[in-house]
C-alpha cells in the first residue's frame, strides 16, 4: 500500500525509529483488569519486551485512527468500547511518537491477530514497571501512569464509538 508508513526513520546520530509518517500506539485501561500489555515479539525492534500496541502511522492517518487501527490489528482492541482519555506526544523534530490513552468501556478478551505479538495480558498499573519494558515505554510509563491516575480519578473522556454504537 502506498503511503502505509512501514519504514525506518534515522535520526542524525544514527538511531533508527519505525514509521515514515511517525508513530502511535493506545494505552488500554480498565479500572478492574488493569493495562492491556503487548509481550513483543523477539525479531521486532527491542523485541521480546513489553509495550503497547501500536506502530507506523500511514500517511494523512491522524494519530488517534493509527493507534486504534494498529490495536485492532495488533491486539483484537475493538474501537467501539474505548474512551479516548488523553495523549501524549514525544516529538523529536524529525519524527514522533503519540501514545493514545483510552479507557475500555467494558472488559474484553485481547487476541493475538499477528505475528508481532508473543503474548497479550491485562497488568494491574503497579506491576507494569515488574515486566522487561520496550525502552521508550519504560521512559514513558512513570508520567503515563501519573496521568492515568487523574483520568481514572474523573478527568475528561471523548467517546470514540459511533453514534449508533452508544445508542
Amino acid at each position: 500500500m502506498r503511503g502505509n508508513g512501514d519504514e525506518w526513520v534515522f535520526a542524525p546520530d544514527g538511531r533508527r525509529f519505525w514509521g515514515r509518517f511517525g508513530a502511535a500506539g493506545l494505552l488500554v485501561h480498565h479500572a478492574d483488569l488493569g493495562v492491556l500489555m503487548q509481550h513483543r515479539a523477539e525479531w521486532s525492534h527491542n523485541g521480546d519486551t513489553w509495550g503497547l500496541p501500536g506502530g507506523a502511522r500511514h500517511e494523512h492517518e491522524t494519530a488517534l485512527e493509527a493507534a486504534l487501527r494498529e490495536a485492532n490489528e495488533e491486539a483484537g482492541v475493538p474501537a467501539e468500547l474505548v474512551s479516548v482519555q488523553f495523549s501524549s506526544v514525544l516529538d523529536l523534530g524529525f519524527w514522533s511518537y503519540t501514545t493514545v490513552v483510552v479507557r475500555a468501556l467494558e472488559p474484553f478478551e485481547p487476541v493475538i491477530s499477528d505475528r508481532e505479538s508473543i503474548a497479550l495480558r491485562w497488568v494491574a498499573a503497579e506491576l507494569v514497571d515488574a515486566l522487561p519494558l520496550h525502552p521508550g515505554f519504560a521512559l514513558s510509563w512513570p508520567a503515563l501512569r501519573a496521568r492515568l491516575d487523574g483520568a481514572d480519578a474523573g478527568g475528561p473522556a471523548t467517546d470514540v464509538r459511533t453514534p449508533k454504537s452508544r445508542a
